[in-house]
């Protein structure tokens, strides 16, 4: 009798060779490609911040071309190519991302920011459907800034979007945008969403608490009132920073870098180097509106700069 030995690389070569051999053998034959599919991803997501429950609504994402057009703008071509590549990005396209916020507390339901809205191909309401809520269900609205993506979303064809809400807004953003900037900019859109919810607005400054455990703070320069909001409940953190950094790498990482959409290009990087090293010092998590979504991470410091590191279980435990 022969003896045979097998070692374990026969064994796998043998192996691999039975599909082929099957299919050589009369398989049955293949269907035909599925096809393609557009869009998807989840419109909301959802984690817990202590005892308070908040969602981050993706409104909208968009595509663009020549990023350099409006991040890095005091920096060579040669260096926004090195940086982006370094980081697996383009240079010469980018994506942004729009997304609210909502927070419940367990006595109020808190939206911040509103959105493109419908005209402007925003989806807020649509979000907060997912999400589980109506609008009428919405108590408070904060707007952190009055820039167009922001505020597009106040009002809809029938008036208010959100008509059992208060509004809530820094005092020093609301002066700039009805008085010496409404001739220009967003002031328009202010004019049209904003101003008819008047009656129904308070103002907050620094350190004011729009609810128990949502905290007012100034980070004036994206805007003159731009404002961040910390959220505190049962011994947890999260600093929702809006428009603070407005990308993970050519903002945030670099935040000397300009950004065109800032109106106090010095003062905005001012704030972002100050905010930044508090979230990364204290390791307290944060949303931006223009991250990734679902918008939530942490910041590190890496050389005199920082590093965006994304979320993923650390809130939902």
């Amino acid at each position: 009798m022969t003896e045979v030995t097998i070692t374990r690389r026969s064994a796998l070569l043998g192996a691999s060779a039975l599909p082929l051999a099957a299919g050589l053998a009369g398989a049955a034959p293949a269907l035909a490609a599925a096809p393609m599919q557009s869009g998807g991803g989840t419109p909301f997501a959802r984690f817990k911040v202590g005892g308070f429950e908040v969602n981050t609504l993706q409104d909208a994402s968009i595509t663009r071309d020549n990023p350099q057009g409006i991040f890095g703008m005091n920096v060579s071509a040669e260096e926004f190519g090195t940086v982006s590549a370094e980081n697996f990005i383009p240079a010469d396209k980018t994506r942004f991302f729009f997304t609210p916020t909502v927070i419940n507390t367990g006595n109020e339901l808190v939206l911040f920011d509103t959105g493109l809205g419908a005209g402007g191909g925003g989806n807020t309401v649509g979000a907060l459907a997912s999400a589980g809520y109506t609008p009428d269900q919405i108590d408070v609205v904060v707007i952190t800034h009055m820039h167009p993506d922001h505020i597009g979303g106040l009002m809809g064809e029938n008036g208010p979007t959100f008509p059992n809400a208060r509004y809530v807004t820094g005092e020093a953003e609301y002066n700039f945008w009805t008085t010496e900037g409404a001739e220009g900019g967003a002031g328009p859109l202010v004019a049209k969403n904003v101003k008819p919810l008047a009656e129904k607005t308070t103002f907050v400054k620094d350190g004011d608490n729009v609810v128990t455990g949502i905290t007012a703070m100034e980070a004036f320069g994206h805007t003159p009132g731009h404002m961040v909001y910390m959220i505190e409940s049962d011994g947890g953190q999260l600093l929702l920073t809006a428009d603070l950094a407005n990308h993970y790498v050519w903002s945030l990482a670099y935040p000397d870098w300009e950004v065109l959409f800032d109106m106090n290009k010095e003062g905005a990087a001012a704030q972002r180097r100050k905010v930044l090293g508090m979230l990364a010092s204290d390791k307290i998590p944060f949303v931006g509106y223009h991250m990734p979504f679902p918008a939530l991470g942490y910041v590190e410091t890496r050389g005199d700069g920082f590093r965006y590191v994304p979320a993923s279980y650390q809130l939902q435990l």
